[in-house]
């Protein structure tokens, strides 16, 4: 009879979770097929694949492509570099300087991206005209490479930095960062073995959120690139999507499933390496339970 009240009490509450996510589910996919029917079924002509052929093979696809990854994958590698070890360092040696980085990292959410976007292009117009007879010239020029743009990646870090700060503080809040170096250090491991083999294996989901939350910002950020000059794949997509109409609803539902893609992609290895250690540490506390219970014997 308990089982069967807890059952009866559980149910209402699951049909109505169930419910909503198949309503969100309708919401988000709805528009999608509709999408992906419009671009494969031309009237007069049935069911075909042009669209889609004539995107893929269009000059610049791939390598606006490319460049928005190589975009992407250097803004994570950067931001994290540089968001970790001072959420880190604040939290275990100045937790007074915790709303100092706070506001800093948050400052690109006051500054809209076209003010941020005018001073940075100010600077490199500034820079070629009054460094030229200096070693900085080069480095000015090595910035605004069209092969791979770094500037671009340096904007792209400074606003990324609120989303990545909030996704590692709210996993570092959820860790007890404190014990678990001391724990490490008492065991006498030095300071990077601590951080990369205990601290970071328990911040992976807040690193894959934060990762998550910078490559939609990079594959989806048009205005910077547009104003600078460049065409990584979300300037490319509004260049061509002003021909045909199929064709523009093509490249989004093509951008759109790039994002996807990448964003399981991510989880997927994620998981599978929180499941491989979660595996290796029950092994080794078990052969170290059966040791225990050796000796004793």
């Amino acid at each position: 009879m308990v089982r069967l009240t807890a059952r009866t009490a559980a149910g209402p509450p699951a049909r109505r979770g169930t419910a909503v996510l198949a309503l969100a589910g309708a919401y988000f996919l709805l528009p999608l097929a509709a999408s992906v029917v419009f671009t494969v079924d031309v009237p007069g002509e049935g069911l075909t694949t042009d669209a889609y052929r004539q995107l893929v093979s269009a000059d610049g696809f791939l390598p606006s492509l490319l460049l928005s990854l190589g975009l992407a994958a250097a803004t994570v590698a950067l931001v994290l570099l540089l968001t970790v070890p001072a959420a880190l360092a604040v939290r275990l040696g100045a937790p007074k300087l915790r709303p100092v980085l706070e506001v800093v990292c948050s400052l690109p959410l006051v500054v809209p991206p076209i003010a941020l976007v005018a001073g940075v292009g100010t600077v490199l117009r500034w820079g070629p005209d009054h460094l030229a007879d200096t070693p900085f010239f080069q480095t000015f020029a090595a910035l605004q490479n069209p092969s791979f743009p770094v500037v671009l990646v340096i904007v792209y870090t400074v606003m990324s930095l609120p989303f990545v700060y909030r996704a590692l503080d709210a996993g570092l809040r959820a860790v007890d960062v404190r014990t678990l170096v001391e724990a490490a250090r008492s065991c006498g491991a030095g300071w990077p073995r601590a951080v990369a083999s205990v601290v970071l294996p328990n911040l992976r989901g807040a690193l894959l959120n934060a990762a998550f939350l910078t490559l939609a910002l990079v594959l989806g950020e048009f205005t910077v690139a547009r104003i600078l000059g460049f065409q990584p794949f979300a300037v490319w997509i509004v260049n061509v999507s002003g021909t045909q109409a199929r064709l523009s609803v093509a490249v989004s539902v093509i951008s759109l499933l790039i994002t996807w893609v990448l964003l399981l992609v991510l989880a997927f290895f994620g998981g599978r390496r929180s499941s491989s250690r979660t595996a290796d540490t029950t092994a080794t506390t078990a052969t170290t339970a059966t040791t225990d219970q050796e000796r004793s014997a």
